[in-house]
């Protein structure tokens, strides 16, 4: 059996990031538009969308949701834009958006560096500034979705 090099009784050493880190959202939709990618959807996020938008649940699955394997997806512009960007690129389900998008910047992805986190703030201008984020809320932010 491998020995652990914590010594037994230590807590895990904090991230590096463990004096919190700043975000504010500038709502300049960057995150929303560019390369493809895929917007990862539970049916309860499904369930309220479809709600917000009058419609059936079939329906919105229908014409917004593509299977992804055993995943689920919010379909994409033939830009690769989000769906539901207007022409401004404001979010139009803004207050029921997936969990993928209310947790940015704090995906584990953005977290396993400074490197991946500075990565993050040259493509978001709100990354990096306003806020201070505290540990206890980016690590729950970052456990609601890996990405």
């Amino acid at each position: 059996m491998p020995k652990s090099s914590q010594p037994a009784g230590q807590p895990s050493p904090e991230p590096w990031y463990a004096g919190g880190l700043r975000f504010s959202c500038t709502g300049c939709g960057d995150c929303c538009t560019g390369a493809p990618g895929y917007v990862w959807v539970n049916q309860q996020e499904i369930d309220a969308l479809a709600a917000r938008l009058g419609m059936s649940v079939e329906a919105f699955e229908k014409r917004y949701v593509r299977q992804v394997g055993v995943r689920r997806s919010l379909v994409e512009r033939k830009n690769y834009d989000c769906v539901f960007l207007d022409g401004n690129r404001r979010c139009t389900v803004y207050e029921d958006r997936p969990r993928q998008c209310r947790t940015w910047p704090f995906w584990d992805s953005n977290l396993k560096s400074p490197a991946a986190w500075q990565a993050a703030c040259e493509a978001c201008p709100g990354s990096g500034q306003g806020k201070l984020y505290t540990l206890e809320s980016i690590s729950e932010q970052a456990a609601a979705i890996r990405i």
